[in-house]
């Protein structure tokens, strides 16, 4: 009522009379129908339990947490479920801040009546410890842009809400069974609210014409309108809540004639809801599966883990054949051992001997002249090959090595019997 009065404070006289008499020829300023609802879009947050939602230029942000509280004593195995309303200035000029105004209060108890009378969230599944421990949801209602039909906007902000809400999972331990462990949501999949409906409020503005109702006002025609009444139902056409705010009566035919509208529209908004909410949770599945896949370091090429696979392997392979190769050794006897330790010095001490005889030979070649070269290489010559051959000797002997070479053997003396 209060903000009601506040926006006719703001009109003139003549927008109040072009309003009234576009309306009475079936016409409204934005140029919608007379049961035409605004654009609806609803948008979520990052987190679970937050939306947005735009209702041509009323926008309206529903958030719903939860918390472990005791439950009443009438009820000692049932939740409970809280809404309140905060309505700020920079929505509406009107709006106060600090204590909430007749609007807002009366805001909260229509939809809260429509939740929480028709059973719209199952509170006995929000049941920890009968008697002891329960889970007290609480959904806050942010106004951000007054452009008409709060109830409207922030009911479907509310049940959007719930829709996406998911409350951490719990189990009882201890010595009795009676402690309460609540899971963190990287060790347990947080659960979702059980909603067995969706109860949508239309909200109808009547005019001094009784035979003039629209549905979903604007901001100017609310300050025009005579009386308001919200209808709250589901796709069943089930009615959860009536609520009449004043003004001029209204009979019953067209009370029920504002029923059934409401059931047609209430079935629309529901599937707009359900599909959003729908896309947002396979929108989660596939973040959630995309957060858990196995993490690989990638390169802007997105060569670097074949890079590292493959060394990761090579590495893998010399530690398997290092290890197949100490124990083939460790299996070998003894003797095999020290034979092929002693052969393993043999050659290096025989490398080492080449490498000196090889640096003197050089030496010799540049200070000797051209003549002697020849000489000299063809007596160096021997001396490296026997150093080779004894080289070769020192490893594993054979018969070939019991046989002496040529230019070793001894040149026997001619006989005196061969001379005669």
């Amino acid at each position: 009522m209060e903000q009601r009065l506040a926006n006719t404070w703001r009109m003139t006289v003549n927008e109040k009379k072009f309003i009234e008499s576009a309306l009475v020829s079936g016409l409204r300023v934005d140029g919608r129908n007379l049961y035409d609802y605004r654009k609806l879009s609803i948008n979520f947050g990052k987190e679970d339990g937050s939306a947005e939602v735009h209702l041509g230029q009323t926008r309206v942000m529903g958030i719903a947490t939860s918390q472990l509280v005791q439950p009443y004593r009438d009820r000692p195995n049932e939740g409970t479920l809280s809404i309140f309303t905060e309505f700020s200035p920079m929505a509406d000029p009107s709006f106060e801040p600090g204590r909430p105004g007749e609007f807002a209060v009366e805001l909260g108890r229509v939809i809260d009546r429509g939740l929480r009378e028709s059973r719209a969230v199952d509170t006995e599944s929000l049941c920890v410890l009968a008697g002891k421990l329960v889970w007290a949801i609480r959904i806050d209602l942010h106004i951000l842009d007054n452009g008409g039909n709060l109830v409207d906007a922030a009911n479907v902000a509310a049940l959007a809400a719930l829709s996406t809400f998911r409350r951490p999972e719990c189990s009882l331990g201890g010595e009795n069974g009676q402690e309460v462990i609540v899971h963190p949501p990287e060790a347990r999949e947080p659960l979702p609210l059980i909603i067995h409906h969706l109860p949508i409020a239309v909200t109808f503005a009547f005019f001094s014409d009784e035979s003039t109702l629209v549905v979903d006002p604007t901001h100017q025609e609310e300050a025009v309108m005579a009386g308001r009444m919200t209808a709250t139902l589901n796709t069943n056409g089930d009615i959860c809540a009536i609520q009449k705010a004043g003004g001029e009566g209204v009979p019953q035919s067209v009370i029920m004639h504002c029923l059934r509208i409401a059931a047609t529209k209430a079935a629309d908004i529901t599937v707009k809801i359900r599909d959003t909410v729908e896309a947002y949770n396979t929108e989660r599945a596939l973040q959630k599966i995309k957060r858990h896949s196995a993490p690989v370091a990638l390169d802007v090429s997105g060569t670097v883990p074949n890079v590292r696979k493959n060394q990761v392997k090579s590495e893998d392979q010399r530690e398997v054949s290092g290890s197949v190769g100490t124990q083939v050794e460790k299996l070998k006897p003894m003797n095999e051992r020290k034979n092929s330790d002693q052969s393993n010095d043999i050659e290096e001490t025989s490398k080492f001997s080449k490498k000196q005889k090889e640096s003197q030979s050089k030496k010799s070649t540049q200070q000797a002249s051209p003549k002697g070269s020849a000489e000299e290489m063809k007596a160096i010559s021997p001396a490296t090959e026997s150093a080779k051959i004894a080289s070769q000797t020192h490893g594993e002997k054979t018969l070939k090595d019991a046989v002496k070479p040529k230019h070793k053997r001894k040149k026997k003396a001619p006989s005196a019997v061969d001379g005669s």
